[in-house]
């Protein structure tokens, strides 16, 4: 069974993610197959041959079949000479010409969900502070794929009765969706006016404001309203073009004004509150 779509996307955006923080010229990577104790690598960036591409690596197999088996990160700085990994893939390694390369594994509830790779086309040490934000980007999908799946399933809990239910269920969380891309796109607009009626126009899809209501600023707004999507600080950070650390900061004051001790509980205090659909 093929990798599903959504951890598909995730590994994707981390590997653009993994190449802007590292300067890394390859990065590539995959999910473990449902049922397999093997991932197939699917996603590619910065290759210059399809080499890789649907390669199937086994547990305890390669670099990143000992990276699956440990549950750790692992590297080497000349692949194919390497006397700490088996040589099963060394072909494809070889076609892409690359040779420094570490594999860091997706761990998700204690098992391995994934790997991602980032590799060098010489024969060179990575460096420290190059695999620790390789791990960084690792523990951000899998927070992202943790965050995935506690959607799906209250989703699921929640599923309508009937087919009526259904489509009106659909229709509010499109509703959802499309406030959370209009707050995005608000703060591109160079034009004040324009910038304000479309603020105003988002303000149409939450209910009316009554006395006494707490008051988020538009940016605390903005965030809420992403992470209610389900988006990570960092997706959110790419989406409003902030810093995850901004974002943190602007989360946390939500937080504060809503009295909520978590994310959720902040965006469901916000919805009975009427500041978000």
């Amino acid at each position: 069974m093929a990798a599903d779509s959504v951890g598909a996307v995730e590994i994707r955006s981390a590997l653009a993610r993994l190449r802007r923080t590292t300067g890394l010229p390859v990065a590539f990577g995959g999910l473990v197959e449902s049922g397999r104790l093997q991932i197939r690598i699917t996603e590619l960036s910065g290759t210059n041959t399809a080499a890789l591409r649907s390669l199937a690596v086994t547990s305890g197999n390669g670099l990143g079949g000992k990276a699956v088996a440990l549950a750790r990160p692992c590297a080497v700085t000349d692949y194919s000479s390497s006397r700490q990994i088996s040589h099963e893939y060394d072909a494809p390694v070889a076609a892409e010409g690359i040779r420094s390369v570490f594999a860091v594994p997706v761990v998700v509830r204690r098992r391995v969900r994934g790997v991602i790779y980032g590799a060098l086309r010489a024969a060179q040490p990575l460096g420290d502070r190059t695999l620790t934000s390789a791990v960084a980007v690792a523990r951000d999908v899998e927070q992202e794929l943790v965050v995935r799946e506690e959607a799906r399933g209250l989703l699921t809990a929640a599923r309508p009765e009937s087919a009526a239910d259904t489509d009106a269920n659909a229709a509010w969380e499109q509703v959802r969706e499309a406030h959370a891309a209009l707050r995005a796109l608000a703060p591109r607009i160079t034009d004040p006016q324009l910038r304000e009626e479309l603020l105003a126009a988002c303000g149409l899809l939450t209910a009316p404001k009554r006395a006494g209501d707490v008051v988020l600023a538009p940016r605390e707004l903005d965030v809420l309203a992403c992470v209610a999507e389900g988006a990570t600080n960092a997706v959110v950070a790419d989406r409003l073009g902030l810093r995850p650390e901004t974002v943190k900061g602007y989360l946390r004051s939500a937080m504060r004004k809503l009295g909520a001790h978590t994310r959720g509980e902040a965006v469901a205090t916000a919805r009975r509150s009427g500041l978000l659909p």
